[in-house]
């Protein structure tokens, strides 16, 4: 029996205690948590388990700083990283570790998290598209984001049209996700290079380590076997981690042009061949990669 490290950066968590209780309550194995908590104490504190480490930072330092130092300490063969404000499956740990090879990255199904009751609600989501990096979304702007994919050829109504048709693949490929959760060997993110503070900052965590595991050989899968509730905080409880528009604007550029380029350093595969396995993909022209987009793109993001 393998144990799992759970990692969980927090900075003015409201539901860090249910956080912590459910994992371990849920948990079917043995598993540590480790709860980083970025320039700040939670009220009311903590309360007192077997393998809960609290990790106190006097001073700010980022989700990405506090999720390598936590892996680096971390005495799991696998781990989790966690929002501070989710719900797990019973024996979410367990279904994980089963289908979990060295070089994949695994994500259990994803529901909405109602914070009055406490539980999961609305339908799981189990596929996102990526937005053309170099058009213009009307949400998000240019620049790579993950959205809900409304079907194989074009905008159909149906939000759910992939979680329907592929509902009897249990383990299945994805190109996209929500950085609120994720799995996989401790060994993996070492090795394809730990989470990018400098570059990406508090944005596009998802993306960097989905492309990273990807390109570098691996695989990125949505486990439906079991699930995970995630709460969009939204203006009611604020957010936690902060980011400025500067910085967000500076993390999707950097996301575009090393992705685009071919340009990191770990790559074994091409940015085409994870886009050709996905194909078609909304709102994607057919010559994506042609460079006349580069420069429409440029214009758009004032540089």
């Amino acid at each position: 029996m393998e144990k799992l490290s759970v990692i969980i950066p927090a900075r003015n968590e409201p539901f860090l205690n249910k956080t912590v209780d459910g994992l371990f309550e849920n948990a079917e194995e043995e598993i540590e948590i480790i709860v980083m908590l970025d320039g700040y104490w939670p009220d009311p504190p903590l309360k007192p388990h077997k393998n809960l480490i609290i990790i106190h930072r006097g001073e700010p330092q980022g989700m990405r700083e506090n999720t390598n130092a936590a892996v680096n300490i971390a005495t799991g063969k696998y781990i989790m990283k966690s929002d501070a404000h989710c719900l797990y499956a019973k024996g979410f740990d367990k279904v994980l570790k089963a289908d979990c090879e060295p070089d994949w990255l695994v994500v259990p199904n994803r529901y909405s998290l109602d914070d009055k009751k406490w539980q999961k609600r609305r339908k799981a989501i189990s596929y996102l598209y990526l937005t053309y990096p170099y058009g213009l979304d009307k949400l998000y702007g240019s620049g790579f984001h993950g959205k809900k994919w409304h079907g194989e050829f074009g905008l159909t109504g149906d939000y759910y049209h992939l979680e329907d048709k592929r509902k009897d693949i249990l383990i299945d490929d994805i190109l996209a996700f929500q950085g609120s959760c994720w799995f996989m060997h401790k060994e993996l993110l070492p090795k394809i290079g730990w989470l990018d503070a400098a570059n990406y900052h508090f944005h596009q965590e998802a993306l960097e380590v989905g492309f990273k595991v990807w390109m570098s050989g691996g695989r990125v899968i949505r486990n439906k076997n079991t699930w995970y509730a995630h709460l969009h905080k939204g203006k009611e409880h604020g957010r936690g981690f902060w980011l400025s528009k500067k910085n967000m604007v500076s993390s999707e550029i950097f996301a575009v042009e090393t992705w685009m380029n071919n340009a990191w350093p770990g790559q074994t595969k091409k940015l085409k061949w994870l886009i050709d396995k996905f194909w078609p993909l909304e709102g994607w022209p057919e010559d994506w990669d042609d460079p006349k987009h580069l420069k429409s793109w440029k214009h758009h993001t004032r540089r």
